[in-house]
């Protein structure tokens, strides 16, 4: 079985099928997916999924290019609804400075508040991170994230980046990106980082694997990321589903 660590299956890109996709995935391979909030609205829509699928788990929180949205009565709102049964971690959350708005200062002070966040409930962070390694780190650093623990989505940056975020005993997602001909820089990544710290994800509806690139990404795309990451690793399909399947219910300590 596959567990896909990030989704948006609350996208509008879902809405004329998503409850025939969704009920078809267990039968399909896709054991546990964690849907991940972006923005509030999407939070919200995200706990409604959360309601609704068993096997369907959700990270809350708002991504760096909707954090202008955030005021102090919407964070405690985002704390309380932390606490529910089925949240596992506080996300996606981070800098992109690929689109850079909000500006730099608004990013950098919700990443590190809600940061702060996860500290406080007691859950693992989704960190997006686009175009802004040095500053990520830096935060990541201040906020002493090693004691907080997470996972890099949809990693692309450096094996020396990498090796900064192992130090601090972060996971890293990797999906469609990795079956790109031009993704050398991640291929090397996946090849240097440790099996143990990797799990699989799609970002869905964005980031559709070859031989799909460009049509909307599903869960039920993640079997060509397994292939591509078995050849890198030089092990069976069988190999990587088992282990990144352990290595996603570590992450979101989640009884396997």
């Amino acid at each position: 079985m596959i567990f896909d660590t990030h989704a948006h299956y609350d996208d509008d890109a879902f809405d004329e099928d998503r409850e025939a996709l969704l009920a078809s995935l267990p039968d399909r391979g896709i054991g546990r997916v964690t849907n991940i909030g972006s923005s509030l609205e999407g939070c919200r829509r995200t706990i409604g999924l959360m309601g609704k699928y068993s096997y369907i788990y959700g990270a809350l929180g708002v991504h760096p290019s909707d954090t202008a949205e955030l005021d102090e009565a919407s964070f405690m709102w985002l704390k309380e609804k932390c606490a529910l049964p089925k949240c596992v971690a506080v996300g996606e959350i981070g800098l992109d400075y690929h689109w850079d708005t909000p500006n730099r200062e608004t990013q950098k002070r919700w990443f590190a508040r809600q940061l702060q966040l996860a500290r406080e409930v007691g859950l693992p962070v989704v960190i997006h991170s686009r175009e802004a390694a040095k500053d990520t780190i830096d935060i990541m650093t201040a906020e002493k994230a090693k004691e907080i623990g997470g996972v890099l989505h949809c990693f692309s940056y450096t094996k020396e980046s990498a090796r900064i975020f192992l130090e601090m005993g972060f996971f890293f997602g990797i999906g469609g990106v990795l079956t790109y001909k031009n993704a050398n820089k991640l291929k090397e990544a996946v090849e240097y980082i440790p099996m143990d710290r990797i799990v699989l994800e799609t970002d869905c509806p964005y980031l559709t694997p070859v031989p799909f690139r460009g049509k909307r990404n599903s869960s039920l795309n993640l079997s060509y990321v397994v292939q591509e990451m078995a050849r890198i690793k030089g092990i069976a399909c069988e190999e990587v589903e088992r282990i990144t399947w352990e290595n996603a219910c570590g992450l979101y300590r989640m009884h396997p």
